[in-house]
């Protein structure tokens, strides 16, 4: 038999399930358990005690005498006489006429042979007859074990026999159709998941944090309310400390041109903070629930599992109602058998009681009532199932109660899991719903971030620059830690992949900062940071993807002086190029934009007339439209680079200001248009290096003023002379081109500074080089040359010569007669070095710090 503790834990579910069991499917396995305790306890009756008591038929009343004629209908054949000791004579029937005839169960006493003994045998038995209050029958006891075996089997019902274990089996089918979601392999394992993490989230310390954060958020806008707060001026806009973008925490946002006003900053009290672990756990959490929402709301598999559980219960209901009703009067108490063994025991026909038909009737009735009752759960949890939509999931009410607006709705499986467990209790799905929230997942960031991050750190990740200024550079934070506002001496914050950075009113403590740099950082302001940056700042670096990621915050920097802008600004979602206005910028000098651009674009013109230096680095897309540069009349810096540019542009040659021209990497072939420069009064630096000229043309006489001439990685063979008239000129790169003839007219230069001619097909060099008395850096390195003059000596301020890779056997005494020049400055082979006289190694070999800073 079964054990309690097995019967138990046949409808024993994990208790960290019970939270997914409503109240139906409690209440049907309460029912089911009731159900197996009636089917274990009839069987248990039936195994101990069933059993059936059967007695023959008497077809006929017997007479006081027993008639010697018989109407022909009893033919005794065989009359057996038995006599014992002491014991009268008696006469027995042991065979009959046919199987259908029934034979009075009389034993016939006395002698056939004497009328004597026939006489007296009749008084005896009229005696007996009117003493006793039955009839004997007069069968063995094993006949009777015998019949009333083969009566059970043959008389009674088969639901009388198998009744219990029918409710036994029907009892295990319903426990598996309830509790088979929890067990099939494709549910139970995101059931698992889901019950471990909603606990997780319920009994988490960030969740009572949360809340108690957005109960302060309450009270102090209600008190805000009350004592209605002045609004703020307008294009300013406020944000709480903690932060979100609930409607108690407004944030600087992009629309149009304007900044909605709205209460001023509220600092909201300050609640226990969470340990480091605490926290680790809740950052575990909310990345544990995005991937579980992931995974699981993209299916409605346990929605369906459920379902169809719950309709094939109903379908065994209505099937066990059915034919329990029909056998329920099957089970009686008395019965007829007829076993067909007259030859064996003399009766045809027998009465049959069942001891166990009384106690079976009523355990079948108290059966059809519980099962009646299941089937009626049954058909309101599929009314259920289809009352209301179970594959979505609204939180609309935890987002009335709570700051956090950003709660997500839900659907498919995740629903229909929050929906049984609002069953058990709707506390459960509210407190999962803060790490649904990404304003929640930010806030606890924040925290975190700050835990990490203090002073000290901070400080320890502080740098010099090369313009010696001290700069932060923070790269893929949750956030802004509060500690860098308190770096009041920083020169440059660097910001880089931090989506949610908010900079606080903390940032006026840092009056030393007039750089920023926010890289894919579309960081929100505070009213009072906004006053401050657009005070303070003046070079702003902003990287970005799209360019809705500009800050809005950005064109209204009045004070701001350098842009630097590097992103899409011609993506399928900016068909028009997207730059706000920039009028704002009144003291705008220096604009950056690398990008994609194909014209520049016309909201630039807006600050062109404070523009002083220009600089547009495209990807290699051809910029088209440049009539916008004619407007930049105040540009001094103009750089173009590779903008698959084929000419100089004309545009241009209206620059009147323009003093430096950069236009490297483009696809310039000839610079005819050169002769227009000599309207450029003020034009002293020339940049076309990396482009496919071929040759200059002799009209670049007329730039009078030139000082700097860039050419280099060009195709150009020949220097003309016209190069050498411009007296003005201090820096001449002619380098990567194939030159094969340094003119002596580059004598004439007698301002030439810098002289680079690396990577040209040089093999003498002319002594006139030699009167370019000014040289300080000398590259001639990537040639044919063979020998160096002596006259290298005449180089009074060389500090840099580069011989490298020529075909040079040795190296001029004469070296050691340059002042300035020492070994760090010379680039050669080590064995021509090596082969100078030692008194010139030692003369090169000398301290060059003094005598290079005079030189410079």
């Amino acid at each position: 038999m079964f054990t309690l503790a097995e019967v138990a834990s046949l409808s024993d579910i994990q208790p960290t399930y019970r939270i997914l069991k409503p109240w139906w499917d409690v209440f049907m396995d309460y029912l089911a358990v009731v159900m197996l305790m009636v089917a274990i306890f009839a069987g248990t009756m039936q195994l101990t005690k069933d059993q059936v008591v059967c007695l023959p038929v008497l077809q006929s009343t017997v007479s006081s005498k027993v008639q010697s004629d018989t109407s022909g209908k009893a033919d005794f054949t065989t009359v057996e006489t038995t006599t014992g000791p002491g014991e009268e004579a008696s006469m027995r029937t042991v065979s009959f006429e046919s199987a259908t005839t029934a034979t009075p169960d009389i034993f016939l006493s006395g002698a056939t042979s004497s009328q004597y003994q026939s006489t007296e045998s009749g008084q005896e038995l009229k005696k007996e007859q009117k003493d006793s209050s039955g009839r004997k029958t007069n069968l063995d006891f094993q006949q009777y074990v015998f019949i009333n075996q083969m009566c059970y089997h043959l008389a009674l019902p088969w639901y009388s026999k198998y009744f219990p274990y029918l409710v036994l089996i029907h009892t295990i089918i319903l426990i598996v159709s309830s509790n088979f979601w929890f067990k099939y392999p494709k549910t139970c394992s995101k059931i698992e998941h889901f019950v471990s993490i909603l606990g997780k989230c319920f009994e988490s310390p960030w969740t009572t944090k949360a809340l108690s954060e957005t109960a302060c958020e309450d009270s102090e806008e209600n008190k805000q309310r009350l004592t209605g707060a002045q609004s703020l001026p307008k294009y300013v806009s406020t944000s709480s400390d903690e932060g979100s973008p609930s409607a108690s925490t407004p944030m600087i946002t992009k629309s149009g041109f304007k900044f909605s006003a709205d209460k001023p900053m509220i600092e909201i009290p300050s609640v226990t903070i969470l340990d480091k672990k605490d926290g680790e756990q809740a950052k575990a959490l909310f990345e544990k629930v995005r991937k579980f929402r992931a995974h699981v709301e993209d299916s409605d598999l346990i929605y369906k599992l459920y379902v169809g559980q719950t309709v094939i219960k109903t379908v065994k209901f209505i099937f066990i109602l059915c034919y329990t009703a029909n056998f329920v009067n099957t089970i009686s108490f008395e019965h007829i058998c007829n076993p067909k063994v007259e030859h064996l025991i003399g009766y045809t026909q027998f009465e049959c009681t069942h001891n166990m038909a009384y106690m079976l009737k009523k355990l079948l009735i108290s059966y059809i009532s519980l099962i009646c009752v299941y089937g009626f759960i049954c058909l309101y949890t599929l009314f259920w199932l289809v009352r209301i939509p179970l594959k979505e999931y609204s939180f609309e009410k935890v987002r009335e109660e709570s700051s956090f607006s950003d709660i997500p709705d839900v659907k498919n499986d995740f629903a229909f899991l929050l929906h049984m467990v609002d069953q058990y209790d709707q506390l459960y799905s509210k407190r999962f719903g803060v790490f649904l929230s990404e304003v929640s997942e930010n806030k606890l960031r924040g925290i975190s971030l700050n835990h990490e991050w203090t002073y000290e750190k901070l400080r320890q990740h502080v740098s010099r620059n090369a313009q010696d200024k001290q700069e932060l550079h923070l790269f893929m934070l949750s956030g802004v830690p509060d500690a860098v506002f308190d770096l009041t001496d920083l020169d440059v914050l660097k910001l880089e992949l931090i989506p949610e950075a908010k900079i606080t009113a903390k940032i006026s403590q840092m009056t030393n900062l007039q750089e920023l740099h926010l890289y894919h950082c579309p960081a929100k302001v505070e009213q009072t940071a906004f006053s401050f940056l657009r005070d303070h700042l003046r070079c702003l670096h902003v990287k970005f993807t799209d360019v809705a990621e500009i800050p809005a915050w950005v064109y209204l920097l009045k004070t701001l002086r350098e842009l630097y802008l590097i992103g899409n600004l011609n993506s399928e979602n900016n068909k028009m190029i997207g730059l706000e206005s920039l009028r704002e910028l009144r003291h705008l000098k220096i604009l950056h934009v690398k990008s994609n651009l194909t014209k520049i674009p016309p909201n630039i013109t807006d600050v062109a007339p404070h523009l002083t230096k220009l600089v547009i680095h495209n990807d290699g897309t051809k910029l088209v439209v440049l009539n916008s540069l004619k407007k930049m009349t105040n540009v001094a810096e103009l750089e173009l680079q590779n903008c698959e540019l084929e000419r100089i542009p004309h545009a241009i040659f209206s620059l009147s200001n323009l003093q430096e021209l950069d236009l490297k990497s483009n696809s310039i072939r000839t610079i005819e248009e050169i002769i227009s420069f000599q309207h450029l009064k003020r034009l002293t630096c020339l940049k076309l290096w990396h482009n496919k000229i071929v040759s200059i043309p002799s009209s670049i006489t007329h730039i009078k003023n030139l000082e700097s001439l860039y050419l280099s990685n060009n195709k150009l063979e020949t220097l003309p002379a016209a190069v050498f008239s411009l007296q003005k000129l201090r820096c001449l790169d002619v380098s990567f081109n194939s030159i094969a003839v340094i003119p002596v007219e580059i004598g004439l230069l007698q301002n030439l500074q810098h002289f680079h001619i690396t990577g040209n097909k040089v093999d003498v060099l002319p002594k006139q080089l030699f009167k370019c008395v000014k040289l300080r850096t000398l590259s001639l390195g990537q040639n044919c040359i063979t020998s160096i003059p002596d006259k290298v000596s005449q180089l009074l301020q060389l500090t840099y010569l580069e011989l490298k890779g020529n075909c040079l056997d040795r190296l001029p005494v004469t070296l050691g007669q340059c002042q300035l020049l020492r070994k760090s400055g010379l680039v050669v082979e080590d064995h021509l070095f090596d082969a100078l006289p030692s008194e010139v190694k030692e003369v090169l070999n000398q301290d060059t710090s003094i005598p290079f800073a005079n030189g410079i």
